[in-house]
C-alpha cells in the first residue's frame, strides 16, 4: 500500500490585521450586492470566463478529495429550449398541485411563477451534477463520500466567482430534474443538483426588495 504524498503549503499572504479587516470588509460589500436575477440580457459571455469560474468551483473541499461534481455548460439555443420546456412542465405541476399553500405564500413576495423565459434568454446555463460514485483509473467503481455537501460547497464558490467576474446568476431547481440527464446525455451515476443561469442583467431588470438577516441573528460567539 502506498503512502500519502505531501508537499509544502503555499501560505496565504502575510497581511496585517488591518489589511485583513479591509479585505474581508471589501469582499463582504462585493458579495452583499449579489442578487438573484430573473431578467437577463441575451448578450454573450466568453466561455473562458465561465471556465475560470468553474476552475474556482473545482478548488472546493470535498469528501476524500474525490471531487464528486460535473458542470455541463449549455449555450446551444436548441438545448436551452428543450430544458425550458421540460422545466416549465415540472414547474406547472409544482405551482398547481405539488406546492402547499404555505409554500406558495412564502414565494409570493418573490413574484415567481411557472414561466422560465430566462432559460432561453440568458447566454449560459450551467447544469451542476452530483456524482453518486466515480470510476478509478483501473475501471473499478469508487464510492463518493459526502457528495451532497461537497457539491453544495463547490456551487457556492461558483456563484461567488460568477458575481466576482461582474456577472449575475439564478439558481433554478425544478423538481424532479431527471430530464436533465436525458437532454444533456449525462450518465446514470450523476444526479442533477442545480441549474445555474448565468449572464448579464437586462437593462430594465428589477429584483424584489428584500433584507438579509443581521450578523446578530446568524452568529453566536462562545
Amino acid at each position: 500500500m502506498g503512502y500519502p504524498k505531501f508537499i509544502p503549503l503555499i501560505p496565504p499572504p502575510n497581511y496585517s490585521e488591518s489589511q485583513r479587516h479591509k479585505i474581508a470588509k471589501e469582499y463582504y460589500k462585493l458579495m452583499n450586492r449579489r442578487r438573484t436575477v430573473r431578467e437577463f440580457s441575451s448578450d454573450p459571455i466568453s466561455l473562458d470566463i465561465i471556465d475560470d469560474c468553474i476552475r474556482t468551483a473545482n478548488t472546493a473541499p470535498s469528501g476524500a478529495n474525490l471531487q464528486p461534481w460535473h458542470f455541463c455548460v449549455v449555450t446551444d439555443a436548441v438545448i436551452k429550449k428543450k430544458i425550458r420546456i421540460a422545466a416549465e412542465k415540472e414547474e406547472h405541476k409544482f405551482y398547481t398541485h405539488r406546492a402547499t399553500p404555505e409554500w406558495l405564500d412564502a414565494l409570493k413576495p418573490l413574484g415567481t411563477n411557472e414561466k422560465k423565459e430566462f432559460l432561453q434568454t440568458a447566454p449560459v446555463l450551467i447544469a451542476i451534477f452530483m456524482q453518486k460514485y466515480g470510476t478509478l483509473p483501473d475501471g473499478r467503481l469508487c464510492k463518493h463520500y459526502y457528495p451532497l455537501e461537497s457539491v453544495g460547497l463547490a456551487t457556492g464558490m461558483l456563484i461567488s466567482a460568477i458575481h466576482n467576474a461582474g456577472l449575475v446568476s439564478l439558481t433554478h431547481t425544478p423538481s424532479p430534474m431527471n430530464f436533465m440527464n436525458k437532454i444533456l446525455q449525462r450518465p446514470e451515476n450523476e444526479k442533477p443538483y442545480l441549474l445555474l443561469v448565468v449572464g448579464h442583467p437586462a437593462n430594465d431588470a428589477i429584483v424584489p426588495h428584500i433584507h438579509r438577516k443581521s450578523i446578530d441573528q446568524i452568529r453566536t460567539n462562545i
